[in-house]
């Protein structure tokens, strides 16, 4: 099983250390706080009644087209939209949109 672990470096394809020569040293200190990351394919409003009806096999129709971007969240915050890609026989996420945050 692959591992979990990586690191920036890893996301990047660079040395941590070209983006500054203190910056990188600087953020080593958060390199091991864990964050939740989710892939969002769409969403959809529904009542419970609705809900209950729902069965093995049922289809919930989302708000999103196929070839659409899906949203990426850090810690329930929007951070990137992306396209879903298969990796051997696991689904993931690559990311074609930073989103820049209003927080300064």
């Amino acid at each position: 099983m692959p591992s979990d672990n990586f690191s920036l470096n890893d996301m990047s394809g660079g040395d941590a250390e070209e983006y500054g020569s203190g910056v990188a040293k600087d953020l080593e200190a958060v390199y091991d706080i864990p964050v939740q990351i989710s892939a969002v394919l769409g969403k959809s409003t529904m009542q419970v009644a609705q809900l209950l009806k729902l069965g093995r096999g049922a289809v919930v129709e989302l708000d999103r087209k196929v070839g659409e971007a899906i949203d990426i969240y850090v810690n329930n915050r929007l951070v990137a939209r992306g396209e879903v890609v298969v990796v051997e026989d696991r689904l993931g996420v690559t990311m074609t949109e930073i989103i820049k945050s209003d927080r300064g």
